[in-house]
């Protein structure tokens, strides 16, 4: 076995100052083996320039060092973030592009494909651009470990053939749950191996909790306990309320923005503080169809700002620059949650909040059958508006009697996370196999 620190690259977390979701994930796999393998030298692929050193404070106070690489889907062979520019240098033996160096002296590339990603629905550029990654670290001949996600759908048979033969070929896969794991049966036939191939659980249930900068919290304090009124926390989509065309899109069958202001209206009339929580950031200044498409904190504003007058001091919007886990904590002080946005609704559930999610996709069911809270949610692609709101009002007023067995069953799932990582860094380890294709890294 190699002697040193474990070595590895992580990519499918791009995006990571916005899309919270994914920086979920992204903190969970850098705390899950730092916190293990302190010494171990990992390097995050993102959207960003070049490489740069970057640090972790992990649980425990100590703070821990990784590295960012640029990495995008580009054909200029000039640039050294382009895939194509790294592919042709992992021929070369890393000559002339850092990326490249770095995955072939990985004793192992982890990939998570943003959670959901590795699918042929988002269209064929999306598909390239996740696929591109897993590719690189089959072509410099290192072991590739596809950390929990989902698999398809691939509605196109040639994406379909292209992921099968990239999961056939990775070291390990897990899927994130029972769901994606009779997916991940499928998609690989007789080719599925129960040693290789195993059922796992989303990341982000081990993502850490921390307070937010002052301003934040100090704001989210003082209205949580402005009177003794329970806190709905509300995730509002910017996906699914700035975008005119996302409900053809996405087979919705109700109306987004006029449900979740229903939603609001009704929770703040029956008494409720309601506490409005972005996990895709956005500037505040740009609001409703100002907003960029995917900014929960524009639909968040928007959606505030349409309220009658006396019940806006019943909302708080949270505004400001938060990373996962100060997100987290924010969620954690509600005493039920929902949202459209997966990552925010496994942020309430592993804080033992009770949670609805209002769902778009088929990736919410699993991963709320995980920890037994399938109940919960309420598929927009099925029920009117009526009936969604009345099954997110039931979920509301019912939150007591979930909230314990609640506890029960996510503590089970935060320890399967554990044991989890546990085995992807003995997959990790189980890469140092001395290979003349690994270098040092060079960076």
């Amino acid at each position: 076995m190699t002697e040193g620190p474990l070595r590895a690259c992580l990519f499918g977390t791009p995006g990571t100052a916005y899309n919270l979701g994914v920086g979920a994930l992204r903190l969970s796999l850098l705390h899950g083996v730092l916190e293990r393998r302190p010494e171990a030298r990992l390097v995050a692929f993102d959207d960003g320039w070049g490489v740069r050193p970057a640090t972790l404070q992990l649980r425990d106070g100590r703070s821990a060092a990784y590295r960012l690489c640029g990495a995008r889907n580009s054909r200029r062979l000039d640039r050294p973030e382009s895939y194509a520019r790294m592919r042709l240098a992992v021929r070369m033996g890393g000559v002339g592009s850092v990326g490249a160096r770095l995955v072939r002296g990985a004793d192992a590339v982890l990939d998570v494909s943003g959670g959901d990603s590795f699918a042929g629905t988002y269209g064929p550029s999306r598909f390239r651009t996740v696929a591109l990654p897993k590719q690189l670290a089959l072509e410099a001949g290192r072991p590739l470990v596809l950390l929990p996600q989902t698999y398809g759908p691939f509605p196109d048979p040639a994406m379909r053939a292209e992921a099968a033969g990239i999961v056939r070929a990775a070291r390990a896969a897990w899927a994130r749950d029972e769901d994606s794991l009779d997916a991940l049966r499928d998609l690989l036939g007789d080719a599925f191996d129960p040693a290789r191939h195993r059922l796992g659980v989303d990341m982000a249930f081990a993502l850490p909790v921390r307070r937010p900068p002052a301003a934040i919290a100090d704001a989210v304090d003082r209205f949580v306990a402005a009177d003794d009124a329970p806190v709905a926390g509300v995730n509002v989509s910017g996906l699914l309320s700035n975008d005119p065309g996302a409900a053809a899109r996405y087979g919705l069958t109700v109306d987004y923005p006029a449900l979740t202001r229903a939603l609001v209206e009704r929770l703040c009339a029956s008494g409720a503080r309601v506490l409005l929580v972005p996990h895709v950031l956005g500037p505040a200044h740009l609001v409703g169809p100002d907003a960029p498409l995917e900014s929960d904190t524009g639909a968040c504003l928007h959606l505030a700002a349409q309220l009658p007058a006396r019940l806006r001091e019943r909302v708080h919007v949270v505004t400001g620059e938060v990373d996962a886990t100060q997100a987290k904590w924010v969620i954690s002080r509600s005493s039920w949650f929902t949202g459209a946005r997966m990552h925010a609704t496994i942020g309430a559930l592993s804080s033992g909040v009770p949670t609805a999610a209002l769902a778009y996709s088929m990736k919410f069911r699993g991963v709320f059958a995980s920890c037994g809270a399938q109940a919960g949610v309420v598929d927009a692609r099925r029920v009117d508006d009526g009936a969604a709101l009345d099954a997110l009002i039931e979920s509301w007023e019912a939150r007591d009697s979930a909230r314990a067995g609640l506890a029960r069953s996510v503590q089970q799932v935060v320890d399967r996370a554990a044991r989890q990582m546990e085995e992807v860094v003995g997959v990790v380890e189980s890469g140092r196999d001395g290979s003349s294709a690994r270098t040092d890294g060079g960076a």
